[in-house]
């Protein structure tokens, strides 16, 4: 279910945002999570677009059909084709999903295997490093939910994936906020990480 929602303000700037979110879950925190984005921006009078990766039946898997195409910046995977259109038309770009595993979910790495295409998400610069080609993200948030302490994963989402994956296709400036204790903490860490990204988005 590929959502794209525009609410006009008068004498506001519509800014279009990419929302990707990745729970298979309607009732969980992470659902929340995402309607208080949408209700914020909404209220902001901004554009956004949202990807449900599961809703809309997203395969993370880089199949034979898209891999031959890969190279030459093609897919044959429409959803491919409607996330980073989205993208390329962006200055924001907003990640909701659970760390399973001190990881992001596998369907939002797949994610970044199968639509950041070579020629348009990035391209190679003549000593061989990836840069970014058509993506021009001005700012970019992940909302992470956890069991663990959130320091137990910043060197990967700060250092790692901010550095060698984000960047290289062109978003910038990543703020990355986690609710920890998400299952099994008290109901007022889920309460006060709520008006975190309210106060954030």
């Amino acid at each position: 279910m590929f959502i794209v929602v525009t609410v006009k303000i008068s004498n506001s700037e519509n800014n279009m945002i990419s929302i990707l979110y990745a729970h298979p879950y309607d009732k969980s925190f992470n659902h929340a999570i995402l309607e208080t984005v949408k209700l914020r921006l909404e209220e902001q009078g901004k554009e956004y677009c949202v990807f449900d990766l599961y809703a809309d039946g997203f395969n993370p898997a880089l199949e034979a059909p898209s891999l031959r195409l890969y190279s030459h910046g093609e897919t044959a995977d429409p959803l491919v084709e409607k996330y980073l259109n989205a993208l390329m038309a962006s200055d924001e770009f907003i990640m909701i999903f659970p760390i399973w595993w001190a990881t992001m979910p596998a369907i939002v790495d797949g994610f970044f295997d199968k639509v950041m295409l070579v020629g348009k998400a990035y391209q190679y610069s003549e000593t061989g490093e990836l840069i970014p080609c058509k993506i021009n993200i001005k700012r970019t948030i992940i909302f992470s939910t956890s069991q663990a302490p959130a320091e137990n994963f910043a060197l990967f989402f700060k250092d790692y994936f901010n550095h060698l994956v984000l960047e290289t296709v062109g978003m910038k400036n990543l703020e990355w906020y986690d609710c920890s204790q998400t299952a099994h903490g008290p109901a007022e860490n889920r309460e006060n990480f709520l008006q975190l990204v309210k106060e954030k988005v």
